[in-house]
């Protein structure tokens, strides 16, 4: 029953944005921009101050206010397949959905009108089999890792040095790497159309276009660093938090929005958009990027 309300959840909050989805689905392609050897790295986020919530659109992102950050170190990327299996051989540490049963994945529907018949408790489905049982992540290191919970992120965070960022610091760092702090979905698409972000395209839920080069996940840093020099801050795979979605929420938050987000269902690819799961849940489009502290 649990899980039926938490996938009842997942579609009536948006976080369901097709009825089929495929690890790493690629369109046309594309040349990733990033160095394989610079991912693992960290770019530096100055102090400052934000204004958090600007240019909200759905109610749970609240108005605007005026915040300070202090400096922090933020990954390049969200962490990879390659980077989980690393700290998974090292530690022997096994994940949520390993150990209880499977995680929220997409399946091809009928019924695409029926928003909750778009995902599945799939038994199979971890981070090591992101497509359920049969699938593996061969040629797919580069991808983000998914199928994580927030305490498979934590768990992660601590063995690299690091921790996850707070909702503030990664909506802090994201602002500040937006290509035109006056427009709010600068970080999808540019002035002359050049494709910044993998999210969805076509119209939502009939068709997803690779115009992007990807129709599911796409590797890591293969659209251009944002002004800080961090990638894939906008779509791709949400990434969660270290904030709970609300005063006394059971909830966290989880920001960037996925390959999901489509401008004509869920323009959760801004800055500003948040939105919430368990901490314990873990889906097929969720992963996380870490920060660390200065020395």
């Amino acid at each position: 029953m649990r899980w039926l309300v938490l996938l009842s959840g997942l579609a009536a909050l948006g976080l369901a944005c097709a009825f089929l989805w495929w690890p790493g689905g690629d369109g046309p392609g594309r040349s990733c921009v990033l160095p394989d050897a610079d991912i693992g790295g960290f770019v530096q986020v100055p102090g400052g101050g934000f204004v958090k919530g600007a240019d909200a659109i759905y109610p749970e992102e609240g108005g605007p206010i005026k915040l300070h950050v202090s400096p922090f170190l933020l990954s390049v990327t969200e962490v990879t397949n390659d980077q989980f299996a690393a700290f998974v051989a090292a530690t022997g540490y096994v994940t949520e959905a390993e150990r209880n049963g499977g995680s929220a994945g997409f399946v091809e529907t009928d019924t695409p009108s029926d928003l909750l018949s778009w995902w599945k408790l799939d038994k199979g489905a971890t981070w090591r089999t992101p497509a359920g049982a049969g699938s593996d992540i061969a040629g797919l290191g580069r991808h983000p890792v998914v199928h994580v919970s927030l305490t498979d992120a934590r768990a992660y965070a601590a063995w690299g040095g690091g921790r996850l960022p707070n909702e503030i610091e990664w909506e802090y760092a994201a602002s500040l790497g937006l290509f035109d702090p006056d427009d709010p979905e600068s970080g999808l698409r540019g002035p002359n159309g050049e494709i910044r972000a993998n999210t969805w395209n076509g119209v939502f839920p009939v068709l997803n276009t690779p115009e992007d080069g990807f129709a599911g996940t796409a590797p890591v840093g293969c659209y251009r660093a944002n002004l800080i020099g961090a990638h894939d801050m906008i779509g791709n795979v949400w990434e969660w938090t270290e904030t709970p979605f609300g005063d006394g929420s059971p909830q966290f938050t989880i920001k960037g929005g996925s390959y999901l987000c489509g401008s004509n269902y869920c323009r959760r690819y801004r800055t500003a958009a948040r939105e919430s799961l368990e901490p314990d849940f873990s889906t097929a489009h969720t992963g996380f990027r870490i920060v660390k502290d200065p020395g």
